[in-house]
């Protein structure tokens, strides 16, 4: 049985049917198909393709004939790049947010500390004090899961009482909070919004495959699993190229929030984000394919992570690619896939 089939097989036993059926009621109206013909073509595409019911919409592969299918990278493709290119012995230093944090301390000037049973609560209490609020997170996670903003309210009964209550919540590293650039705060000002910047070390070339800002829409945390949006960045002069979307197929030429354009603006310190990306892509050489997080501030780019397992929906959105072609020509001038 070849691969392609396990990795089908495996996922078909798996998977959400009510969600799936729930996704076809979404993209009936949509495509204006019936969602007997949407299901059979989704099925098609699994097989096929490797995609997922997910990858199905958010690359609205039911308007795309087999030449524009094959350029999309699905969740089986991304899962063997992946595979191929991270060896999982590696993947701690970037899915453990502490430790990711002191190996690349030079890129992230903010002051944090690792919460734990162990934590001093005076260390705690150096980090609160003078400030007004700070960003707890899971130590491990991602799609913005977990993450809590905390204030002086929340630290007022001491440190220890505090530590406690983020011990309940869950929270395993506390941090400064970045204050973005004036200009990415015009985009959207209640979250930090992030350049999602992916280097590949192929066997054909090593660089940036693909860059796109996360933009936030209301919420603490930019995600598009917590309804932010993205938009493609120009590699060479940090402008961004197309419209915002999010993962419902929502698009916005401006922001809603803000009435700020979003095709033509041009991230600050671009040059300095690529090649601090790149930079940092040398420390640990093993993980050949890495997803960096980068908030840019008043004094220049800075991490808030990395990722080890890059998601493929970000890069994937229909509204990107509005002649069908995806982005896997692009991983092609760096592997062979």
């Amino acid at each position: 049985m070849s691969t392609r089939m396990q990795y089908f097989l495996k996922r078909a036993a798996k998977i959400d049917r009510k969600a799936m059926w729930k996704t076809t009621k979404l993209l009936k109206k949509r495509s204006g198909k019936s969602r007997a013909w949407l299901m059979k073509d989704m099925l098609q595409c699994a097989v096929k393709y490797n995609a997922g019911y997910i990858d199905y919409k958010i690359a609205e592969m039911y308007r795309l004939n087999d030449e524009q299918r094959g350029t999309v990278i699905t969740r089986g493709i991304s899962n063997e790049i992946v595979r191929r290119m991270n060896p999982k012995e590696f993947w701690h230093y970037f899915d453990d947010k502490a430790e990711f944090n002191a190996l690349f301390s030079e890129y992230i000037p903010r002051r944090w500390l690792k919460i734990s049973a162990e934590t001093n609560p005076e260390d705690l209490f150096a980090l609160c004090r003078g400030r007004e609020s700070l960003i707890g997170k899971p130590l491990e996670g991602s799609s913005g899961q977990g993450i809590r903003k905390y204030t002086t309210g929340d630290w007022q009964q001491g440190p220890e009482a505090f530590l406690q209550k983020l011990l309940g919540d869950g929270i395993g590293i506390l941090e400064e909070i970045v204050v973005q650039h004036p200009k990415m705060a015009s985009l959207c000002p209640t979250s930090v919004n992030t350049c999602r910047i992916a280097t590949l070390s192929g066997d054909k070339q090593k660089g940036i495959v693909y860059a796109f800002l996360r933009i936030g829409n209301g919420k603490v945390m930019d995600n598009v699993d917590c309804g932010g949006m993205a938009a493609r960045i120009d590699l060479n002069s940090g402008k961004l190229l197309t419209v915002g979307a999010d993962k419902q197929g929502n698009t916005f030429l401006k922001h809603p929030m803000t009435n700020t354009s979003i095709i033509g603006f041009t991230i600050p310190f671009w040059n300095e984000a690529k090649a601090m990306c790149m930079q940092a892509a040398e420390k640990i050489p093993e993980m050949r394919y890495i997803a960096w997080d980068v908030a840019i501030t008043a004094d220049g780019p800075t991490f808030i992570e990395g990722n080890s397992f890059p998601s493929h929906a970000i890069p994937q959105f229909a509204a990107h690619y509005p002649d069908g072609i995806g982005i896997l020509p692009e991983f092609r001038k760096f592997i062979d896939i």
